[in-house]
């Protein structure tokens, strides 16, 4: 049985098209949903767990159909939102207790779990603390603990590493990879940076504008970059150094085009090379969306691809 299926799936905000005749099969194991803000991937989860309906289309989670089994696949499924969603005043062992009783823990069941994953999670005495006070950090293992108190067969993670420092996104990562390839739990991460998919799944899907772009191998995706034109408005030399310094190949050419060769690698925390590894993805596999390069790069590029 798939983990998800989407047959013809469409949601609408007025004009707007979140999702357009999304088809899609997930057999299992760990997956990254990749795309840029504003490709569907929230909008899709959100659907999956029920909390808004689709315009059209029918979507399945391990064959239950999303619209008739809402709380059947709610106690199958963990789940990491994006944003904040703590209940003011509370500690972490009552936000994470709270979960389990919600999805029809008893009582003892919950506890004993509670510290469990707390512990797992690497939340020492500071679980006690009200949870205003934690760093960013401790607040995304609190939001993951709760998304797994429950030991659920598939995990979503919208975001996970959002606004954390390089030492908790590599803690995150680790416990994200140990989830997917040691506790026997499917995991699906929704996010727009490529490094952390690669660093945790085995397939990736692909999305851009509300519909499927590709879905396969994550190996197929970071084997080698395909070289791409790109014109340069602002410093030229920076974005140069910029790209050399993370391993990204790049030639000037005289008339004032510079080659890109995207290569596998880390983006750090310079804007320019995040635009670069958003853009892997983007030039190598959306060859219909003509802006998406001056889109991740704003004002400082704008984009043509063997001249054209």
């Amino acid at each position: 049985m798939n983990v998800l299926e989407t047959n013809s799936l469409s949601k609408r905000y007025g004009r707007l098209a979140a999702l357009q005749d999304l088809t899609l099969t997930v057999p299992g194991g760990a997956v990254g949903l990749l795309g840029p803000n504003g490709a569907g991937k929230s909008t899709l989860i959100k659907i999956l767990l029920g909390l808004i309906p689709a315009t059209a289309g029918s979507a399945a989670v391990f064959g239950l159909d999303v619209r008739r089994f809402r709380l059947h696949v709610r106690q199958q499924v963990g789940y990491m939102p994006e944003n904040e969603s703590f209940i003011p005043g509370l500690d972490a062992v009552r936000y994470v207790y709270l979960a389990g009783r919600l999805i029809g823990m008893p009582h003892i069941d919950a506890m004993q779990r509670t510290h469990i994953v707390l512990n797992y999670v690497g939340l020492g005495e500071e679980r006690y603390r009200p949870m205003q006070d934690y760093s960013t950090g401790m607040k995304q293992k609190v939001k993951f603990a709760q998304a797994i108190v429950h030991h659920p067969k598939l995990l979503l993670l919208d975001e996970p590493t959002s606004g954390l420092d390089p030492r908790a996104r590599e803690e995150m990562l680790g416990l994200i990879r140990d989830v997917a390839h040691g506790k026997g739990i499917h995991v699906i991460i929704s996010t727009h940076i490529l490094p952390d998919v690669e660093a945790t799944c085995d397939d990736v899907v692909i999305m851009d504008r509300g519909a499927l772009v590709q879905q396969g191998p994550i190996k197929g995706l970071s084997a080698g970059g395909d070289g791409y034109d790109v014109r340069i408005k602002g410093d030229r030399d920076a974005f140069l150094r910029a790209l050399l310094a993370h391993a990204c190949e790049a030639e000037a050419h005289e008339d004032g085009r510079i080659r890109v060769r995207f290569a596998h690698g880390t983006p750090g925390t310079d804007p320019i090379l995040r635009a670069s590894v958003e853009a892997k993805v983007q030039l190598r596999h959306l060859e219909r969306c003509r802006a998406s390069l001056e889109e991740l790069f704003g004002s400082v590029l704008s984009r043509s691809r063997n001249g054209s």
